[in-house]
């Protein structure tokens, strides 16, 4: 992407819900090398047991930067329907929810982040990047800067659980058919969420 197109995309997501959908509908001609968003489709790996329905959503740099990031990325997800709960660093060991879709956006540092379970899918995350990880998605922060932090979202009435173990058969359908908000966290109603994600 060069300075223009990506002073452009920042300028638009400032817009928030206003200028989303002019946002995606220019990202979706563009080429798949430029491209912000990319999806991660998961299975089932030893204990963890992933979603079988519905992909991880990796997003690029998208959040606005600002010297202090917490509030505009907590009013973004705010308004596109996934309300923070907490702003904090992510667990050092593996783990996964069975209650609650996350969303989880950096505001500041960097950090090594597993998806899927052990041996699965390392992503580096720095300020500015987003994860929206559907129920089940295994994931573990591998090492970070001291300054490393994201804030966590998820939809309207879900609290999330801790699993470290292989979910139970009644888990697994909670997994299947947990609902999810109309509207992608970044992006609203325009959002690669509602593209991406289909309802068991």
């Amino acid at each position: 992407m060069n300075d223009v197109s990506r002073r452009h995309f920042m300028g638009v997501l400032s817009g928030l819900a206003f200028s989303a959908p002019l946002l995606f509908s220019r990202y979706a001609s563009a080429s798949p090398a430029s491209d912000p968003v990319k999806l991660l489709r998961l299975e089932p790996n030893s204990w963890v047991p992933n979603n079988p329905h519905l992909p991880v959503i990796l997003y690029s740099d998208v959040l606005p930067h600002a010297s202090e990031m917490t509030h505009p990325t907590e009013s973004l997800f705010e308004q596109n329907d996934w309300p923070p709960q907490w702003v904090a660093s992510i667990f050092s060991f593996h783990h996964y929810h069975s209650t609650a879709h996350e969303v989880l956006g950096c505001i500041s540092g960097t950090a090594q982040v597993m998806l899927g379970g052990p041996g699965g899918e390392l992503v580096t995350m720095t300020a500015g990047d987003v994860a929206l990880l559907p129920a089940g998605t295994g994931h573990c922060n591998q090492g970070n800067s001291d300054d490393f932090q994201v804030v966590g979202a998820y939809p309207p009435q879900q609290q999330w659980d801790i699993c470290r173990a292989a979910p139970t058969a009644e888990m697994l359908q909670r997994i299947s058919q947990l609902p999810f908000p109309e509207s992608d966290p970044v992006a609203g109603r325009a959002g690669p969420l509602t593209r991406n994600w289909r309802r068991a």
